[in-house]
């Protein structure tokens, strides 16, 4: 008797080959710029003694994470980012409870997948400075990533001391690290809504809405997020508007303190901003298209929203008033907050 697809058996879990997924980025990745052997190994020194230090810098402006540990960080190439970046996403969806899938189906959609996380990876991490992954290391706790030849070729096409611009680099990461090693419920909850997204079903009628996404996809110039919002459910769209706060305010804070810790840190801290952010903005076509099919420019405006948002309100409160965001997931601003940072501090009222 001739097998279905629906007879076969069932598997549960996030259908992604990542081995596939993992050697796709390895196979497409380049080596980066040109750099002498001494040059390399100064940087790489540079960068990992930088990163605990810069986390000093964070504490004394954030007053978070008195007593913990200061660390270096793993600097790598960019083909050991994008193996880590592999683990990392692995470890992050593991406990996800997805639909059945038949077998077969689910070894096609795996392969596929890994073939497009591995490209998608292949091309971050040409660009990647650094990362922060709460879920990576050899126990799964956390681990510190910054990737030598972005930083380089950032550095020289910024024009910018060298000294100056790893430490900058640095203070960013190092405010993520500890956003999650001193907020001890901020792991566990970023864990349990992702999740949460990958969890629940894809609603019907999403051949029918389409159009309408397409339509909006165009009318908002390739914001790939417009697209991913109108094929989401009600519920769906819930999960993912508390995930896009969390990762805007995460993002903006690390911008606000990466600048705050000032000239005395970083001297030429303006001059880089300035140019750094210029740099965000800039690229060829291709490569701009490329930044808004993977929801890239979407993600140079949470740095924006999200570091305005924490300007206001150290302005209006100050740093203390803004630790308030991390005594518990129901004070964490809301995607509405974050562009009226007055209705957070009227609802929280540090």
């Amino acid at each position: 008797m001739r097998q279905t697809i629906e007879d076969l058996p069932v598997e549960h879990g996030l259908p992604v080959d990542w081995g596939l997924a993992a050697r796709t980025a390895a196979r497409l990745t380049s080596s980066g710029p040109p750099a002498t052997v001494a040059e390399a190994a100064e940087l790489v020194a540079r960068l990992r003694s930088d990163a605990a230090v810069a986390e000093g810098h964070v504490r004394d402006v954030t007053g978070l994470g008195a007593g913990l540990p200061l660390l270096p960080a793993d600097v790598v190439d960019r083909p050991a980012w994008a193996s880590a970046a592999v683990d990392g996403m692995r470890s992050l969806t593991d406990g996800a409870r997805l639909p059945a899938t038949p077998r077969l189906a689910r070894a096609v959609t795996a392969r596929t997948a890994g073939l497009q996380i591995g490209g998608v990876l292949a091309y971050l991490g040409g660009r990647v400075l650094g990362q922060y992954d709460p879920f990576g290391g050899a126990d799964r706790q956390g681990r510190l990533l910054l990737v030598a030849p972005n930083v380089h070729a950032a550095q020289q096409a910024l024009d910018v001391p060298s000294t100056d611009f790893g430490m900058w680099v640095c203070l960013h990461e190092a405010t993520h690290r500890l956003q999650f090693t001193a907020v001890p419920w901020l792991r566990e909850h970023f864990a349990a809504e992702v999740g949460s997204l990958l969890s629940i079903a894809q609603p019907e009628g999403l051949a029918e809405r389409l159009p309408e996404a397409l339509r909006a996809l165009r009318d908002s110039r390739g914001d790939a997020l417009a697209l991913v919002e109108l094929l989401q459910g009600p519920e769906q769209r819930l999960v993912l508007d508390r995930l896009l706060a969390l990762t805007t305010l995460l993002e903006g804070h690390a911008d606000h303190v990466m600048d705050a810790a000032g000239p005395e840190v970083v001297p030429s801290v303006v001059t880089i901003r300035r140019r750094f952010t210029a740099r965000r903005r800039g690229g060829g076509l291709i490569d701009r298209v490329l930044r808004a099919l993977l929801g890239v420019e979407a993600k140079v405006r949470q740095y924006a929203v999200g570091a305005a948002f924490t300007r206001h309100v150290v302005l209006a409160a100050g740093m203390d008033g803004f630790n308030t965001v991390w005594t518990n997931p129901d004070t964490l601003p809301l995607r509405s907050e974050l562009e009226d940072p007055a209705a957070w501090l009227r609802r929280v009222g540090p």
